[in-house]
């Protein structure tokens, strides 16, 4: 069934096999009810089965699973393909729809909202079956339009519209404020030292020092919205990233930040906003792993 995906082993030590599959409730009623212990793996996306025949079940439940395909859906997804066709360079047809696209984000938001469509890795395309063709094509016209965007030729034109505009002047002043990694903090509500606090420009990070220098009114603080209106005093407080051995002991906050939270600019962060910070650090660091490992492997060359 090629909309339902078995995974190799996972990270864990433990023996078992991922699984990814379009949601669908009956679907995972019947998953769960198949396989009581599976637990869901936030940052693969996946299920995880463990035990050492995991991958022999999973295939079992998924060739199961097959039978259920809605073939009717198919045939009169073909046929309304046949009536009216997309055409598009961006567009395959094969024994399903295929899409193949520049990478945009707007592309992968429409994809990810048509159901059973998914990622073929081996392929590098997006397959969708005939039986979301409606939706695919209630999709297509900004698909394609993002997918035009992204080409590399418009790209580069787009890239030199704006240069020396008022725009890119402010996203590089933008990006050198961030480079020196300081943060304006109000002087009578200071955040603690060495521990994770989400803020409203950087999102999580961890104060080390709030040297005491006061920040001068200037354009730059155009950028800090808590600033705007203020009637407060605040001084420049440094900032680096968290690790994730830091994101993984924080503690979330019970509640969403107050109002009041986000004018001082800092607040305990959530669960949703560490599972995102954890999730990119652990990117970070396998990035890291794989990098000094090929160091290692081109010295030994």
């Amino acid at each position: 069934m090629e909309e339902l995906k078995r995974g190799a082993r996972g990270e864990e030590e433990r023996p078992g096999s991922f699984v990814a599959f379009p949601y669908d409730r009956m679907t995972v009623e019947r998953f769960m009810n198949a396989f009581p212990r599976a637990r869901w793996n936030d940052e693969r996306r996946s299920w995880f089965v463990p035990g050492k025949t995991a991958a022999r079940r999973v295939d079992r439940w998924l060739a199961r699973e097959a039978e259920r395909q809605d073939v009717h859906g198919d045939l009169k997804g073909r046929d309304a393909y046949a009536f009216d066709p997309i055409a598009s360079p961006y567009l395959e047809v094969a024994d399903d729809l295929r899409v193949r696209t520049p990478y945009s984000k707007t592309v992968l938001e429409q994809l990810h909202a048509i159901p059973w469509a998914h990622w073929d890795e081996e392929a590098r395309v997006w397959r969708v079956p005939f039986r979301s063709y409606e939706e695919l094509r209630r999709r297509w016209p900004t698909i394609e339009a993002a997918a035009r965007r992204s080409e590399p030729e418009e790209r580069r034109r787009h890239r030199e519209q704006k240069k020396n505009s008022p725009e890119q002047k402010t996203l590089h002043r933008r990006a050198a404020e961030r480079r020196r990694r300081r943060y304006p903090l109000p002087a009578d509500d200071l955040p603690p030292l060495g521990l994770a606090v989400a803020t409203n420009q950087y999102g999580i990070v961890v104060f080390t020092d709030i040297p005491g220098e006061v920040v001068e009114p200037h354009p730059i603080t155009d950028f800090y919205p808590q600033m705007r209106d203020a009637r407060m005093d605040f001084v420049w407080g440094i900032w680096r990233a968290p690790t994730l051995a830091e994101l993984v002991e924080t503690w979330p906050a019970r509640h969403e930040p107050a109002m009041a939270d986000r004018r001082r600019g800092w607040w305990q962060p959530t669960l949703a906003e560490l599972r995102v910070s954890r999730r990119n650090a652990r990117s970070l660091e396998r990035r890291k792993q794989t990098r000094e490992l090929r160091r290692l492997s081109q010295r030994q060359q």
